[in-house]
């Protein structure tokens, strides 16, 4: 049969790949849930986000330390850092280790820490910087409801205890805070959740643009794998039908016409050569990616040499019609369907004559290649790629290929391609 012609399908394998990259840190390890929607929970990780042991040393320290000179600067109007409130300083500096890991138990746990060292009296200072990167970790992370009401909570228990609780609690004689103070604590909580929710969103648009560019590189790759596949296939199978009929006639003919035989085997050397040449060429482009080729890519000016190894073959082929002007694409394309369509002849046709027809029409190119049959079941095991990857070379070009038994029999491919270059549309 005429390798299954027809049936057209090209390769449908494809590449599995993993998910794209995550945050360096986040989101945390165990959470297993999505929280596009912020209803908690960022996307479960294959592996733990590291510890951000730095980070969090530099930041309990600074915070010890403004926290002793904000108790100098309030010396007489709060009370006394004593090892309390040290305690307390450290318990909610060292829970930021587990900021990326536990972001939601983090953020409110830095706030029971805050809220006890506030209740006690202690100076107000940069322990507040613990909540703020605390609450920004969970917003990252995904955990954005439990950001906000850690953030609500902490500015509910600081307007209970500046405004209620302050006659029980000390330093004694505190007269409590006015309300312009609960506006700045209001502000500055809305300014935490605007910055957090801010790099989250640039976060998450950084991790989309490092998946698309994965995504069009992974693309660029595997069409660049069908181009060579194809590249290979059209060379190699043209090539070893050749040198297989050469090689018949050879072996019929080496005991009664030694001299036959000798020009069968010419043709098989020369057909080798050529054969090795292109392969080399395709292989030279996978060592050197985006080098020059050393020969120009085929064309349909090449079509005299197509009509040379078909007669080699014993396929008498004629030509009808001039190759327009082609961009070098669509020329190739248009050059390795006819060797592709002429090959199948050889292959799988009882016909030894096929006819080539060129023409123009609205802006394309017509190739129409014909033989008359019948289909022969001598080396009909083709499996369908030769046809697959004509039609891929059209699609590619925004061209089509029909493919089938002619009506009055035999068989014909219809190729129809534009003469612009579409390429890149």
């Amino acid at each position: 049969m005429h390798e299954q012609r027809g049936r057209g399908g090209g390769p449908s394998g494809r590449w599995r790949h993993g998910p794209p990259a995550r945050w360096r840190y986040g989101p945390p390890g165990g959470s297993g849930r999505s929280d596009r929607t912020g209803d908690g929970g960022g996307a479960g990780e294959d592996r733990s986000p590291r510890w951000p042991w730095r980070s969090t040393a530099l930041l309990t320290a600074f915070v010890l330390v403004g926290a002793t000179f904000a108790g100098h600067a309030q010396e007489g109007e709060r009370v006394a850092l004593d090892p309390v409130a040290r305690v307390l300083l450290l318990v909610a500096g060292v829970l930021l280790l587990w900021r990326w890991r536990h972001p939601a138990l983090v953020a409110f746990g830095t706030v029971a820490a805050v809220l006890l060292y506030l209740g006690a009296g202690y100076p107000y200072g940069p322990v507040f910087l613990t909540v703020a990167v605390a609450c920004f970790s969970a917003v990252v992370s995904g955990r954005r409801r439990a950001a906000w009401a850690a953030l609500g909570t902490l500015w509910a228990g600081h307007l209970l205890i500046a405004h209620l609780l302050y006659r029980w609690l000390p330093p004694s004689g505190d007269p409590g805070a006015s309300w312009n103070q609960e506006v700045v604590a209001a502000t500055w909580a809305v300014a935490i959740v605007a910055v957090s929710e801010l790099a989250r969103n640039r976060r998450e648009q950084w991790a989309r643009e490092r998946a698309e560019r994965a995504q069009a590189a992974r693309r660029r790759a595997d069409e660049e794998r069908l181009r060579i596949a194809r590249e290979l296939h059209d060379v190699l199978a043209h090539s070893i039908s050749v040198i297989n009929v050469q090689a018949g006639v050879g072996l019929a003919l080496l005991d009664s016409d030694p001299e036959q035989a000798r020009t069968a085997l010419a043709t098989i050397r020369d057909k080798s050569k050529e054969a090795l040449g292109e392969v080399r060429q395709v292989l030279d482009t996978l060592r050197a990616p985006g080098a020059a080729p050393r020969t120009p890519a085929p064309g349909l000016d090449r079509l005299p040499e197509l009509v040379e190894q078909a007669a080699s073959a014993g396929l008498t082929v004629t030509v009808e019609g001039e190759p327009p002007e082609l961009p070098p694409g669509a020329d190739l394309a248009a050059f390795r369907i006819v060797q592709e369509a002429l090959t199948n002849v050889v292959r799988h046709s009882g016909s030894r004559h096929a006819r080539v027809h060129v023409g123009e029409r609205e802006g394309r190119l017509r190739l129409r290649i014909d033989d008359d049959g019948p289909a022969t079941g001598a080396d009909a095991g083709g499996s369908g790629r030769g046809l697959a990857g004509m039609r891929e070379r059209a699609a590619a070009l925004h061209g089509t290929i029909e493919a089938g038994p002619r009506p009055d029999g035999g068989f014909r491919v219809l190729a129809v391609l534009p003469l612009e270059a579409e390429e890149d549309r």
